[in-house]
C-alpha cells in the first residue's frame, strides 16, 4: 500500500489536524509515514494544507505532485487540488462550502455536506473528521479505531474535552458514505 493524501482548506478549517490523525493512525499500524504541513501566513482564514504519505516501503520523497487522494475543505483548494489527483484516485469535497461539481470522470468523487454535519453535531470545526471518515468508508487507509487512538494518545491533556465529539464525528462521517447519499 502506498498512498499520497492532501488535506487543504482555510486556516482554522483542521486540514493539519485531521493529517495528523492519518499519519498517527499509519505509525499505529506499522506503515511508514511522513507529515508536512503547509499554511499562509495568516492564523485564520489563510490557506492549509498538509501532504500525508501512508507506505508498506520506504518513503522515498516526501514531495507529493499528484496525490492519490485529497480531502478538500473549501472552494480554493478544489480548484487548486482536482486537476492534480492521480487517475483513479479519490477526491472527499465538502459541499458545505464546494457548490460546483467535480470536472473530472476519471477519478472517485465523494460529496459530502461535512459543516452541515458537523454543526448537526454540535460543532461546524469538526467538519474536518468527518471528511476523513467519510474518506475511511471509501478507501480504508487505516482503520477508524487507529484514529480513535491517535486521538487518545495525542490529543494534549487540556483538549481532551474535544476526544468523544471528534470519534463522533468521525463515525457520521463514515454512515454518510455507508447510507449512499
Amino acid at each position: 500500500m502506498h498512498e499520497e493524501v492532501i488535506i487543504s482548506g482555510f486556516g482554522g478549517q483542521g486540514a493539519l489536524f485531521a493529517g495528523q490523525l492519518l499519519t498517527y493512525a499509519g505509525l499505529y499500524e506499522g506503515r511508514q509515514v511522513s507529515w508536512i504541513p503547509s499554511y499562509g501566513p495568516e492564523m485564520r482564514g489563510g490557506t492549509a494544507h498538509c501532504t500525508v504519505i501512508l507506505s508498506d516501503e520506504p518513503i522515498g520523497s516526501p514531495i507529493v505532485r499528484n496525490p492519490t487522494i485529497a480531502i478538500v475543505l473549501n472552494p480554493a483548494s478544489m480548484d487548486k487540488y482536482e486537476p492534480l489527483v492521480a487517475r483513479g484516485g479519490i477526491l472527499v469535497v465538502n459541499t458545505s462550502l464546494v457548490r460546483r461539481p467535480a470536472q473530472r470522470s476519471d477519478i472517485t468523487v465523494v460529496r459530502v455536506p461535512a459543516n452541515d454535519l458537523a454543526y448537526e453535531l454540535g460543532n461546524v470545526r469538526m467538519a474536518n473528521v468527518v471528511l476523513l471518515g467519510a474518506l475511511l468508508a471509501t478507501k480504508p487507509i487505516v482503520s477508524p479505531d487507529s484514529v480513535k487512538r491517535a486521538m487518545e494518545e495525542e490529543i494534549p491533556a487540556h483538549r481532551k474535552h474535544i476526544i468523544e465529539p471528534n470519534k463522533r464525528a468521525l463515525e457520521r462521517g463514515m454512515q454518510y458514505v455507508a447510507e449512499g447519499r
